[in-house]
This record gives structure tokens, C-alpha cells and sequence, in this order.
């Protein structure tokens, strides 16, 4: 069965043979959760790259990401990654905060990006030629490493986050609204690290049994 990846570089590809030799992929991590941060990546990678197994970060392990995670680290030309807290969030909304996360991040590679391909369909603004591409993670490689980086780096700011309130189970959920996660939301309230903005109908989630047991990327 044919790698995955190797179809997603052949994307990448079609941009390369247009002279573009820093081709960035970014993405982004935790637009769903009630709680935390969401976090953009930014990955650029040499046209002759090859890791095997790289895909769409919600269809991998967490074991599969933590091994490319360090493998897109050791081979790419420039990465970088951007935290909107979850003050960012309730004051810009999500969308938004993730967009100004993922400028941030391309602003940080060293050496920058010459084309950006942006997943999803929505694009920040930047002086750099850009593109947004819907499923993209699905798509394009760098793009996929950027999915990656930016869940790994979230799922360990959550891990951290868990020890601090460890009611929320924030280390199994990732503070994606599971039914444990609500019923906590309930039972202690919320805290600090929790998205105001998304809690607007909390006082419906008892009448409506509102629960969604996905914890994904």
C-alpha cells in the first residue's frame, strides 16, 4: 500500500516546479475545545523531503505524532509554532485568534517562507504570496507536518494544564467538550483556562444533554 505522504508531496511538488523552494504549510490545532489554547503551525520543508507516515494529524496516533513530530523537527528548513490563549479567543473569537496565530507563526521562520498554503478557506493578511486550501491537511505535506506540530504541541500544553486542574481531565480530553469534561464544567465551574465565549449555553448542556465525546484535532 502506497505512503500516504508520498501522494501529499506530490502536491507540494506542483509548487516546487514552479521555482518556489520555501513552500510553507500552516495550520492549526484546538478550535473546538472549551478550554486552552489554540495553536498554529508553520512548516517548511526541501523539495527532496521524505518522512514516511505523514498525514492529517486527527488520522494518526498520538504515539505515530509524537514520532514525526521529531522527524519534521530534524528535517525541515524552518519550523515554528504560535499560542492564542484563551484571552485571545474570547476577545477576537476563534477564528480570528487562529488566524493571528498562524501569522505569527509564519513571521517566525528563519529562513521565511517564499508561498504559503494555508489550510482551510480563510487566509490572514501577509505580504507573501498565499493560498488558502480547503482539507488541506489532507492535501499538501507541509501543510500535514504543520497539523502535526501544532496538535503535539497543543496536546502538551494541555498535559500541563491537567496538573494544574486535574477535575477536567484535560490530559484524556485535550479540553474538547466530552461528557466528563461538561459534567466537571457543572459540578466545580469554570476556571481560568476555560473560554468564556464558549460556555455562553452552558446552563443548557443539563436540559439538552449536549455532549461531544469527539476529543479531535
Amino acid at each position: 500500500m502506497r505512503d500516504v505522504s508520498a501522494k501529499l508531496l506530490e502536491f507540494d511538488n506542483t509548487y516546487h516546479a514552479q521555482g518556489i523552494t520555501r513552500l510553507c504549510g500552516v495550520d492549526e490545532a484546538g478550535r473546538g475545545p472549551l478550554a486552552g489554547p489554540v495553536v498554529a503551525a508553520a512548516v517548511i520543508f526541501p523539495a527532496d523531503v521524505r518522512i514516511a507516515g505523514i498525514n492529517d494529524s486527527k488520522k494518526l496516533t498520538s504515539v505515530q505524532r509524537e514520532d514525526l513530530y521529531e522527524l519534521i523537527r530534524q528535517k525541515a528548513i524552518s519550523y515554528s509554532y504560535s499560542v492564542a490563549d484563551e484571552k485571545e479567543i474570547d476577545e477576537y473569537n476563534i477564528l480570528a485568534a487562529s488566524l493571528r496565530a498562524m501569522s505569527r507563526s509564519v513571521e517566525k521562520l528563519d529562513p521565511p517562507a517564499e508561498y504559503i498554503l494555508i489550510d482551510g478557506n480563510k487566509k490572514f493578511q501577509t505580504l507573501i504570496p498565499c493560498e488558502a486550501v480547503v482539507k488541506g491537511d489532507g492535501k499538501s505535506l507541509c501543510i500535514a507536518a504543520a497539523s502535526i506540530v501544532a496538535k503535539v504541541v497543543r496536546d502538551r500544553l494541555m498535559d500541563e494544564l491537567d496538573k494544574e486542574y486535574p477535575v477536567y481531565q484535560w490530559a484524556q480530553n485535550k479540553g474538547y467538550p466530552t461528557r466528563e469534561h461538561i459534567q466537571a464544567v457543572l459540578k466545580y465551574g469554570a476556571c481560568p483556562y476555560h473560554r468564556q465565549t464558549f460556555l455562553k449555553n452552558k446552563d443548557k448542556w443539563e436540559k439538552n444533554d449536549f455532549y461531544n465525546e469527539k476529543a479531535g484535532g
